[in-house]
Formats: structure tokens, C-alpha cells, sequence
């Protein structure tokens, strides 16, 4: 058998296309195959799918293709143009790559295959390629994926942003509660990320009204994008928000009383985390705190009675520790406690749904996590759109439709 009919069988390649030669060189550790059509070819129409037009003329054009053991393997095609009598001069498809792609499909199932794994700068690297090359396919196939989303079934939704850079930029992430994936992610976070959502919901076999149960915080622009936007969902505040609410009160308490009495330095983890989560020393320094009468240990214990509020086995005895504790907080004579009495006092409703709707911004942190640790596992990203592609294929579940 001939190396080009060997290459010809591994490339899977049928009649018109040919491998005409085959180039190895071991010193650069290449090897190059040149492919061609057999003279008097047709092609069909690559716009109207017109059958057997003639070739007008032909264009050369290269394509990376999987490594030929440890040496880079390239091929070298002469293009027909097909005249088609409707649509007029065109570049015919091929087998091997997509229209405008310099990779054949193998390599960028290769290529995507290893970004999943590790950031595509170290992708790269392996290949043997410049990032930004990598990065066009990644962005190529995210998108087509998230293109061709059903979000017909999409019924609750938790809402949540997370760092884009250093500062204030932000991403928002929109994920199916359900189905524990990310469905949407776009730039910002106020209320025009949740116009933005509606929008990419009805495109994709589905109806904003559709969505029933949304998680958030107590955001003022998520509760208007969401009250404007999703008009059929009942709002469940995220009960971790919530805790943390009153956590950073206890925290500013701690912080004011601090100037007057200095053995609460150094203590804010003390009266933030869970008992059971300190080491026995502690524990042994926390107990000795709270014995001295400390507007901190106050705050405190009105923190672990909020947290008991979910606890409560009905929305009705729910609701009846939060009206007892509001009234605790709010005569607390502790400002910082009053204010987070007033701010949950005004979400009152959405905080008790969660009683009905049993929906957290859990599973949306710990995507968040992800994100960041790839983030900083990439040193970063150039661009917005790079980080949202990332996102959607760490955490989005997304069918590629990869080539094999």
C-alpha cells in the first residue's frame, strides 16, 4: 500500500478528494499531505445545496490536523470554487474542517477536550499553538452550544454574580435550580441582566412567564429585574444572603465596640462562625467573651436565633420566630442590628417562601467557586467573553457536538 492511500484510508476521505503526496520531515518534525480533487469534479452549492455544480476556479488553503505521533501534521487542499447557477461563485465545504476554521475538526475536538481540563493557555502550550488560535475554537463551539439551548422545561432559577476583574466588574449567572447547570450568564448585575435573561429564555424554546420560582438576594435591582421581567415568579430570598445580613451586623457592633474594649481584637471569626466549626481553644475563648456583658455578645445571640428561624419544621412557626426575633433586634438598642432588623423586616415575604419553595443560592456558590478557581488558575482573562465561554463549559453542561 502506498503512504498516500495509508493516509488517504486514516484521513477518511471519499472520492472527489484525494491525498495527492505526502511530505515528512523529521529534522522540523512535520509531516504535510496534500489533498486534491480528481480532475472534472462537481461540488454541491455550499449556500442552496444546488447538486453537481462546476468549479469555477480554486484557492489553497492549510489546516492544523492531530499530531502524526510526537510531529505536528498539517494539510494542503486547493479549494474548489463551485458555480452555482442561483447563488453564484462560492468556496466549497469540506469533509475534514468547517468553513473559516484553520484546524480540522479532529484537532478542535482535541483542542476542546483539553480546555475542559486545564486553562487554554496551558492547552496551548501542550499543542503547540497561540492561545488566541485555541481560544476562537472555544468561542466557536460555546456559543453554537448555547445557541441551540431548550430551555422549555427552565421553571426555577437562582440568580447570583461573581467577580469578573479586580474592581467592580462583574458577570451574572443564571442557573436552572433543576437541572444544576448554568443557562445563561451575561455581563453586570443589575436589573438589565434579568431583562437580558427573559430575552434569552424566549428565544430558546421557552416563555419568561414560564418560570415560577426565583432565588436571589435582597438586591434592589435583582427584585426589579425580576418584578418586571419575570412576572410569574414568586422571589425566595437565599437564606445564606440572609444570615450573612445579620452576620455583618454582629461584625459592625464587634468593630464599634472594639475601640473601647480591646480584648475584642482579633476576635470577628469568633462571633461569625458556627460553634462547631472552632477549635476547643476557641470555643474555651468565645465562652470567656460572652461573660462579659459585651454588646457583641448580644448581637451574637441574636445571630444564632436568626439562624434557628430555619430550623422551624412549618412556615407558620417560621414566621413567628422572625416576627419574635425582629422585635428583639429592633429594641436592641444595637444600630447595626436595628438596620438589618429593618432590611428583613422589609423582605419578610420572600424570606419565609423558602419555607414553601425549599430553594437556596447553595449549588449557584459553589459554581461561583469553580469559576473563580479557574480564573485564577488561568491567571486571569483577557475579556469578558472569555470568562462567560469558560463558565458555560465548566458549569453549563453543554452538548458540543464535538466531531469523532
Amino acid at each position: 500500500m502506498r503512504d498516500t492511500d495509508l493516509f488517504q484510508l486514516a484521513l477518511g476521505l471519499v472520492p472527489p478528494w484525494m491525498v495527492k503526496a505526502a511530505a515528512f520531515d523529521a529534522e522540523k518534525k512535520r509531516l504535510d499531505l496534500e489533498i486534491d480533487f480528481a480532475t472534472g469534479g462537481r461540488f454541491p452549492c455550499p449556500k442552496c445545496g444546488h447538486a453537481d455544480c462546476p468549479v469555477h476556479d480554486t484557492v489553497k488553503k492549510t489546516w492544523r490536523h492531530l499530531d502524526f505521533f510526537q510531529h505536528q501534521a498539517f494539510l494542503h487542499a486547493r479549494i474548489a470554487r463551485a458555480d452555482c447557477p442561483d447563488c453564484g461563485v462560492h468556496v466549497v465545504n469540506v469533509p475534514w474542517a468547517r468553513p473559516g476554521s484553520g484546524f480540522t475538526l479532529l484537532f478542535e475536538a482535541l483542542a476542546m477536550t483539553l480546555v475542559t481540563a486545564m486553562p487554554v493557555a496551558a492547552a496551548a502550550r501542550l499543542v503547540g499553538e497561540h492561545d488566541t488560535r485555541l481560544w476562537r475554537i472555544v468561542l466557536h463551539y460555546v456559543e453554537q452550544a448555547v445557541a441551540a439551548m431548550d430551555l422549555s422545561r427552565l421553571a426555577r432559577v437562582a440568580i447570583d454574580e461573581t467577580a469578573a476583574k479586580r474592581g467592580h466588574d462583574y458577570i451574572t449567572l443564571f442557573v436552572d435550580i433543576d437541572a444544576r447547570k448554568v443557562v445563561y450568564v451575561t455581563e453586570g448585575r443589575g436589573a438589565d441582566t434579568v431583562a437580558r435573561f427573559a430575552d434569552h429564555v424566549d428565544a430558546h424554546k421557552s416563555d419568561a412567564s414560564r418560570i415560577k420560582q426565583v432565588c436571589i438576594d435582597m438586591s434592589a435591582a435583582y427584585i426589579k429585574g425580576v418584578g418586571d421581567n419575570l412576572t410569574e415568579a414568586e422571589i425566595t430570598f437565599d437564606k445564606f444572603h440572609a444570615v450573612k445580613l445579620v452576620n455583618d451586623a454582629v461584625d459592625k457592633v464587634r468593630r464599634q465596640e472594639s475601640k473601647g474594649r480591646p480584648e475584642l481584637k482579633r476576635s470577628r471569626y469568633l462571633w461569625l462562625r458556627n460553634e462547631p466549626s472552632l477549635s476547643a481553644e476557641s470555643r474555651n475563648q468565645l465562652a470567656a467573651l460572652t461573660r462579659l456583658h459585651l454588646k457583641t455578645a448580644r448581637a451574637w445571640q441574636m445571630r444564632l436565633a436568626f439562624q434557628e428561624i430555619y430550623a422551624q419544621p412549618t412556615w407558620e412557626w417560621g414566621a413567628l420566630f422572625l416576627d419574635r426575633w425582629y422585635s428583639w433586634a429592633i429594641r436592641s438598642r444595637l444600630e447595626p442590628m436595628k438596620e438589618a432588623a429593618r432590611t428583613v423586616k422589609r423582605h419578610r415575604d420572600g424570606i419565609l417562601r423558602w419555607f414553601d419553595s425549599r430553594i437556596a443560592n447553595g449549588l449557584i456558590e459553589g459554581i461561583n467557586s469553580l469559576v473563580q478557581a479557574a480564573k485564577a488558575k488561568a491567571r486571569g482573562y483577557r475579556s469578558t467573553r472569555n470568562l462567560v465561554a469558560i463558565t458555560y463549559l465548566i458549569a453549563g453542561k453543554l452538548d458540543l457536538s464535538l466531531p469523532t
